[in-house]
């Protein structure tokens, strides 16, 4: 017998603000990825991967050297070649680069493009919040019809909707440069008079960053954006008549909104339409599961030629948190249909071929080849939720046949081994029409 060897002293454990996704907790991953890819083949979106290491300055120059994500939460470093790299604190930066660095500039437009992965920031832990946190997120590239607005907030809405949540959508419009720097200098200077009231970053955010003033979570500067001048009071004719075909849009939508005019987004690319999902607790408080907005400067910023676009994205640990919350309805669990069990050395040879053409037929199956009772291995396959167990023991290898067992009410049939996955599919067959009759009466 092999010496046992003693655990090390020191042991290596997760990283602060990180988070394993253990088995028990994926019925929650998969289903809400599942909703997100039929979601995106409904309306038409391609899936996108970018990496998640980009250059620091494609952060800088898209998301704003002043927000908080480039300024304060960034993991950056510099390679080994000297040149200076980030993980990504969100996706449409990446995104809108790939669009213009592999000329989707010159495919037909709108390019519509979804994604489903983990972003970065160096942000204080706390529940639901990780420095590594996963997003879907959906993004339209050439087009700026208001339509295309109502479309976004809906699909972010009633995803979030089939996931079991009470949600509701806080809409503004924050204009664009030709109404927003005057509404930016009206902004600024009913903040100078209220300077000193301000908390130490929202005194640096009228400098730099006015727009997020309207949305510090401090309780003396939210007393200050009540009475602020809103944005909407402030629209040019052609951002006023965008924002108004939205909410007329949603209207035909029955999407449940509110004009919530603190809701201005966090990063410096937005521009007219911006939103928020939020699922409303008990207590009417409102917790924010992701949000979006149009950023129609943004692919010239970076380059490219002038090109309207819009996106939002979600926050999948928050989400999961929620549908805990309020008991979600999940699926059921994963069960194989086929549980295979093994009596004896020559039986555990003959399964290995057995699994493999059962396989081979998208038959779900299961198996502990490693034990050796039989017992042990048919109590496995009703812990897994088996529907039949395929049993081979010594007089079987000999005669070339397999025992189908029925694992609900425990009848077993001898069968021709040689036909054993087709009597398996006929029974799964059976099984599933007599599970839809029961439904329907």
């Amino acid at each position: 017998m092999p010496k046992v060897k003693k655990a090390s002293k020191s042991v290596i454990k997760l990283v602060k603000g990180m988070k394993d996704i253990l088995p028990n907790e994926q019925v929650y991953w998969e289903l809400i990825r599942n909703k997100v890819s039929a979601a995106a083949r409904d309306y038409g979106f391609q899936y996108i991967d970018t990496p998640v290491v980009e250059a620091t300055a494609l952060f800088k120059r898209a998301v704003g050297e002043e927000t908080d994500a480039v300024s304060k939460e960034m993991y950056s470093f510099v390679d080994q070649g000297g040149e200076k790299l980030s993980l990504r604190p969100e996706n449409t930066a990446g995104v809108v680069r790939a669009y213009i660095e592999h000329g989707m500039l010159n495919l037909p437009q709108p390019v519509k493009l979804f994604y489903f992965a983990p972003q970065f920031r160096h942000d204080k832990p706390q529940a639901g919040r990780y420095r590594q946190f996963w997003q879907f997120g959906f993004e339209v590239l050439g087009e700026n019809d208001p339509i295309v607005d109502a479309q976004m907030i809906s699909l972010s809405y009633f995803i979030l909707q089939e996931l079991g949540l009470n949600v509701e959508v806080q809409v503004n419009s924050i204009g664009d440069d030709n109404c927003r720097p005057k509404y930016m200098k009206t902004l600024v200077n009913y903040y100078k008079d209220n300077k000193k009231d301000l908390c130490p970053d929202c005194q640096k955010r009228l400098l730099h960053n006015p727009l997020r003033l309207l949305d510090c979570k401090v309780k003396k500067c939210q007393d200050l954006a009540k009475d602020a001048p809103q944005t909407v009071d402030h629209l040019c004719d052609e951002c006023n008549k965008h924002f108004t075909s939205v909410l007329e849009y949603l209207d035909e939508l029955d999407v449940k909104y509110n004009l919530n005019s603190k809701i201005v987004r966090g990063l410096d690319y937005y521009t007219r339409t911006a939103w928020e999902i939020v699922e409303t607790s008990e207590e009417g408080k409102l917790n924010a599961l992701g949000g979006g907005g149009r950023y129609d400067d943004l692919v010239y910023l970076m380059g490219g030629r002038q090109t309207p676009a819009i996106g939002f994205a979600c926050g999948v640990e928050r989400i999961i948190n929620k549908m805990k919350d309020v008991k979600a309805p999940l699926p059921e669990n994963w069960r194989p249909d086929v549980y295979v069990a093994t009596l004896g050395p020559e039986a555990r040879k003959k399964a290995l071929h057995l699994l493999l053409e059962l396989r081979k037929e998208n038959v779900s199956v299961s198996e502990d080849l490693a034990k050796t009772g039989l017992k042990g291995q048919l109590e496995s396959a009703d812990k897994k939720g088996a529907r039949f167990a395929l049993i081979l023991g010594q007089k079987e290898i000999v005669d070339g046949t397999v025992l189908i067992r029925d694992m609900e009410n425990g009848v077993q049939e001898v069968v021709d081994i040689k036909k054993a996955v087709k009597e398996v599919q006929k029974r799964l067959e059976h099984h599933l029409i007599a599970k839809v009759l029961k439904k329907s009466k």
